[in-house]
Formats: C-alpha cells, structure tokens, sequence
C-alpha cells in the first residue's frame, strides 16, 4: 500500500493514474473538508481522513502502508503561517509516525533552490521539510524537480492569464534572462513510480529538470501564440512587478501571478542537463512538445472563471 498526501493537486491526479497503471494499490491522505475531493476518475483509492499536523489521524492512516509520496504543500499560497502549519510541522509530524510505522521509503517532492539560507519563504520551507526527514531515520528519497508544466499546472497557465489581463503587452519579469528547467508532470509521476518500484531510498536530494534550459523570455515566447496571444513583451523590473501583482492580489481574489511564482524567478533555476537520463534512463519530454493544453482557449475568460470559483470556495 501507497499513502500520497497532496493527492488532489495538479501533480497528485497525475501520479495516482501512474500508480494504478502500474497496480499499485493507493491511499489518499485527505483533509476533511465539506466538498468532494478532486481525484481523477476512473481510479480506485482508499482514502484516510487526516490533517498532516493530527499524529493520531497520520498513525491511522500509515496502517498497512508500505511506501509513501509526500506531495502536500502551501507553497501556492506562499503565506508563511500556512507554510509553517502544511510544509515544516506537517512533513516532521508525517516524517516522525513514518518512521514509526516501519515505512521503507517515504519519497518526498521538493523544489530546486530549497535552502535553509534562501530569501524565499517557500524555498526557506522546503529545506526546512528535508531537515525533518533527514533527522527522522525514516528511508526516503528527495526529489526537487525544475518547474512542472502540463494540463491545470501552475506555470504555463498562469502566463497565459498574465498575458490575458493587459491589453497589447506582456509585463516580463526582469529582463527575461533567468534561466528555467521545466519538467513535465507525467515524466515526474513516471519517476516518482519507478522510484518506489526500483530504487533505494537515496537520503539526498536529486536534483532535477527537463532536456532542455529555457530563459524566461523564451517560455513567454513559446506561450503566447500557443494560447492565442498577441502581446509585445516589456521587460518590467521587479520591484514594479511586484507592486503590480500586489494591486492583482486586492483586486482578485485569485490573480494570475503568485508571489512565491515571483520569487522563484528571482534565480537561476536548473539542475543538470543530462539528471533524468543519467539518473532514471528515461528521456524527458521538451516543454514546446506539450503545450496544447493552452490552445483553443479564451485566456480572458478563464481568467474571469478562475477569479468565479475562487468566489465559490472551489
């Protein structure tokens, strides 16, 4: 038995088709909420009621469990108090009833650029979450994949609603040149399955990304027509970026950009170019390879929907 935590979230649905596909027998962690529970049909799950901070609900639901995928995270939010609550306590009090319940490998999902030392809440957090597995003797593997793309993520869809909330022009981070490694969801889903199927617990980090480096402003670029968009790209300085997604953010109860998102641009984020290869024998697919998700699309009304169900609780 598998026990993924974060399994509603864009890499969770994902990952428990993988895990199904492969036979794998998965159960949910899922906080209690009053509305139904976004997992992907068609596959077959336990599910075990629990927050990760409630030790007693995690024992229970770590009965029988033989491997584990920790997904769960506020990093969407970058609100330190959720990060605190979801990501530090959450992973030690996971971490801890692990260890005790006799799970041999416990994979955890991380960031690159995840330092005790970063400027960045979220980045802060991730080292703070892999400190806690590091000290709990649990056996695990930590993976810090480059930024993820694919249908519902949070990288190319948000671009494209950024592209959608201002007439003639795209406001670009910086000057565009940061440098981006991303990493399509199903090849991670892919790795984490062979991962719990074929490899020991690794106790280090593995860092990460797809076949290719990408500069911010080749993303962009790669983005706009595929969803539709005409805009000149102006490169816009940080510190006005962020004052404009702080208006977005009083404005709209779910702007396009978030500000762990601008954080994350801040660096270079990349790992080695050959890690996925070199380390799974699997070659990964190209960003420009997988876009159609963003075609066919009116950008300016997903946006408006996307602010209608944040309204609605969804």
């Amino acid at each position: 038995m598998i026990l993924v935590t974060g399994a509603t979230g864009f890499v969770g649905r994902s990952l428990l088709r993988h895990l199904s596909a492969a036979g794998h027998q998965v159960r949910t962690l899922l906080k209690p909420a009053q509305r139904s529970p976004r997992l992907p049909a068609g596959v077959s799950v336990d599910v075990a009621l629990a927050s990760l901070t409630d030790a007693r609900g995690l024992r229970a639901a770590l009965v029988g469990v033989d491997c584990g995928v920790h997904l769960a995270s506020a990093d969407r939010t970058g609100n330190p108090a959720a990060l605190q609550r979801t990501d530090i306590e959450g992973t030690r009090t996971l971490a801890e009833a692990a260890a005790q319940a006799g799970v041999r490998h416990l994979v955890y999902v991380s960031h690159l650029g995840a330092s005790r030392e970063s400027a960045f809440p979220v980045l802060r957090a991730k080292a703070l979450a892999e400190e806690s597995l590091r000290t709990s003797r649990v056996p695990h593997t930590i993976l810090r994949p480059g930024i993820l793309f694919g249908t519902e993520d949070h990288f190319t869809r948000p671009l494209a609603m950024l592209g959608a909330s201002f007439p003639l022009v795209f406001l670009l981070p910086g000057d565009g040149d940061v440098l981006l490694h991303p990493l399509w969801v199903e090849d991670l889903a892919t790795l984490i399955t062979w991962t719990l199927d074929d490899h020991e617990p690794s106790g280090m980090p593995l860092e990460i990304g797809g076949p290719e480096y990408h500069s911010l402003r080749q993303v962009v670029s790669m983005i706009l027509p595929a969803a539709g968009l005409t805009r000149i790209i102006l490169p816009t300085r940080q510190p006005y970026l962020r004052a404009g997604a702080a208006v977005l953010g009083y404005l709209l109860p779910r702007p396009p950009i978030a500000p762990y998102f601008l954080d994350y641009l801040a660096s270079n984020r990349t790992a080695e170019i050959d890690s996925v290869p070199r380390l799974f024998g699997l070659q990964p697919a190209r960003l420009e390879a997988h876009l159609d998700h963003l075609r066919g699309k009116n950008w300016e009304w997903e946006l408006l929907a996307r602010q209608l169900a944040a309204r609605r609780g969804l």
